[in-house]
């Protein structure tokens, strides 16, 4: 996989699993200014700061949101506002380096996780591209510029912006603690961060924003991790 499809595989993640967090956040450092503690999300420090994930990572430079780590002191506030602390932003403080793992105990990976969930097509049209759990983690559903694009369960707007480029014009949609679903490459967004759906409802319509061409990228998360949303899409 190239670098360029981490990064963007990488933002993206952390994106969903900052929507699907309930951790709690710590205290402000200082005036204008936020410590990360381990557990938190940039979705859960926005949400409690009043503030959008997109200006968290504008205002501290994120070119990798995934790299946010315990420790590192992040920009709440506009820089240029009245809060100012003397500490730059967006750097980790020094920690130890992590434990190797013995020779004789090798990692095994993590089994994939089962979604508990049913979802409505949420759009008409060929599936042209398909799962694989690697360079593509979810569905490519063709089809017409401006035909809408319907939430594929009941649950909250958690994001509604274009700021991962090659995604386009994106909507995620958290369902329950464990599900998510992605909807990206939209025409135009029809709903706001903190807007109920329920399932069938018109949330944007089809278009080729951060792609080639008109399609729905549509992905299904459990826990952050990504699932092949196909056997879980019913007529």
């Amino acid at each position: 996989m190239s670098l360029r499809v981490r990064l963007i595989s990488s933002s993206l993640s952390l994106l969903l699993a900052a929507c699907a967090s309930t951790s709690q956040p710590a205290a402000v450092e200082s005036a204008g200014f936020y410590r990360v503690k381990p557990g938190d999300t940039l979705f859960r420090i926005a949400q409690n700061h009043r503030v959008s994930v997109a200006n968290l990572v504008r205002w501290n430079g994120l070119k990798d949101p995934g790299s946010i780590n315990a420790g590192q002191l992040l920009r709440v506030s506009p820089p240029g506002g009245s809060a100012q602390a003397s500490a730059k932003p967006g750097r980790p403080q020094p920690s130890r380096p992590a434990a190797k793992p013995s020779a004789s105990e090798p990692s095994k990976p993590a089994p994939r996780p089962t979604a508990n969930i049913k979802l409505v097509w949420p759009a008409k049209g060929p599936v042209i591209a398909k799962f694989n759990g690697q360079g593509s983690k979810g569905i490519d559903i063709a089809g017409e510029a401006g035909a809408p694009i319907r939430a594929a369960a009941g649950g909250k707007v958690t994001y509604s912006g274009k700021g991962i480029r090659s995604y386009g014009n994106l909507l995620i949609i958290q369902h329950d603690n464990a599900h998510l679903t992605v909807y990206a490459h939209n025409q135009s967004l029809l709903v706001k961060e903190g807007q109920a759906v329920k399932a069938g409802d018109t949330i944007a319509t089809m278009g080729s924003s951060g792609t080639t061409r008109v399609k729905l990228h549509f992905e299904l998360r459990v826990r952050s991790s990504a699932v092949d949303p196909l056997p879980y899409l019913t007529d």
